[in-house]
């Protein structure tokens, strides 16, 4: 163990170190810290669901039924009810066939692409896809090809090679460090073309975008055949935890036979499960809270670009999908890791959260401010943070 000594001490030189923050509370626009009251930019929680009374009353609910844990593995006696109730809700969110249950979406793209893919087969990948994405093209042994971000020439160029094996194409639907939107009407086409598989992540989209809020293959009218693989996740959005797979009959059952990450793991707890359920309701039923999200991305938006806060230029040019909705997620591009920390601590010190992410997260050189939003705040709040983000040096 000497050895990571020295490792630790040069993550603390390279301003790199990462801490963890122990909340008090449940997940909200305001959290608890250290014994204060934060106004949180920082959370995954879009639709402000993860403490909803309604999703909270199901988990109790679905515990009380189910129990607390699901003892087993899908596969060998831990698939419920309440986890079955649910992929059908997800298959029909979706407009796809059959849906599968992982416990993360690690581990749903672990598993999806290492059952699909092996040697002698191809991944071309957009180079700021998620780190999931990455590390299962590297475990399935497949040529990994990694294109720049949102080029979809140069996956056009790749595509035209010839390949004995299958091929695949995977992206982030909506990017989760930069907010902006994968050209998934032209990574469709290209794919087909080609014959090649396209798999969409869009732990960021889903809940968000589109009718529904079925994401972004739903807001750009993607079904299953030019989308065949969809990766979505329960803990951002829906504001429970766990994952999910997408599509065919055929993909769905050959996931069950040959998806490690499936096979061999326990199940979701089925109470969270039976929450998620409730959570999926309200996401359909309440269109309100995308509108009010949405509102809410458009007066940040005003007030940066008045401010020349240094967002990406696709936020800037209001790039997002065909019925103009963004991303709630806004990177504030500074560079240096050292500086991004300090932004963040002087956001602290107005009690605000918003973290400093740094590589390997992002590329060497572009540390930035991730502030995302929620349907929880108010626009009080949003002027609050554009207000302290205007005293940044």
């Amino acid at each position: 163990m000497r050895r990571l000594v020295p490792a630790l001490a040069q993550q603390h030189r390279d301003r790199l170190y990462r801490s963890r923050r122990v909340l008090e509370g449940p997940q909200a626009a305001l959290i608890r810290l250290d014994g204060r009251q934060w106004l949180n930019f920082c959370s995954n929680d879009y639709l402000g669901l993860a403490s909803d009374p309604r999703v909270v009353a199901a988990l109790q609910e679905g515990a009380a039924r189910y129990g607390a844990g699901s003892g087993a593995s899908h596969l060998i006696c831990g698939h419920g009810q309440a986890h079955h109730r649910l992929e059908e809700m997800l298959a029909d969110f979706t407009g796809r066939e059959r849906a599968l249950l992982f416990s993360s979406g690690y581990m749903a793209n672990l598993g999806v692409i290492t059952a699909l893919l092996g040697r002698g087969d191809r991944i071309l990948a957009d180079r700021l896809n998620h780190a999931s994405l990455v590390d299962g093209a590297l475990l399935s042994r497949a040529r990994l090809q990694r294109y720049p971000h949102l080029d979809c020439a140069t996956l056009r160029h790749h595509l035209v090679r010839a390949t004995e094996g299958q091929c695949l194409v995977v992206s982030d639907g909506v990017f989760s460090m930069d907010g902006d939107i994968a050209p998934l009407p032209e990574l469709a086409t290209a794919a087909r073309a080609a014959g090649a598989w396209l798999m969409v992540d869009d732990a960021h989209g889903l809940g968000v975008l589109g009718k529904e809020g079925a994401g972004s293959t739903a807001a750009l009218a993607l079904d299953q055949e030019e989308v065949p693989i969809l990766v979505g996740t329960l803990g951002k959005a829906l504001g429970t935890a766990g994952a999910f797979v997408a599509g065919s009959t055929t993909l769905i059952e050959y996931l069950i036979q040959r998806a490690r990450t499936y096979i061999y793991t326990t199940a979701l707890p089925p109470a969270v499960a039976h929450a998620t359920c409730a959570s999926l309701e309200i996401v359909r039923r309440e269109a309100w809270r995308r509108e009010h999200l949405q509102s809410l991305c458009r007066r940040f938006l005003t007030g940066a670009r008045q401010l020349g806060l240094p967002l990406p230029h696709a936020l800037l040019d209001d790039t997002g999908t065909r019925d103009g909705a963004m991303a709630p997620i806004f990177p504030l591009l500074v560079g240096d890791s050292g500086r991004a920390l300090a932004h963040s601590e002087a956001l602290a010190r107005a009690e605000i959260l918003v973290s400093a992410i740094r590589p390997p997260t992002v590329p060497a050189g572009s540390a930035r401010l991730r502030i995302t939003l929620s349907a929880a705040h108010s626009e009080a709040q949003v002027d609050r943070l554009v207000d302290v983000l205007a005293e940044l040096p």
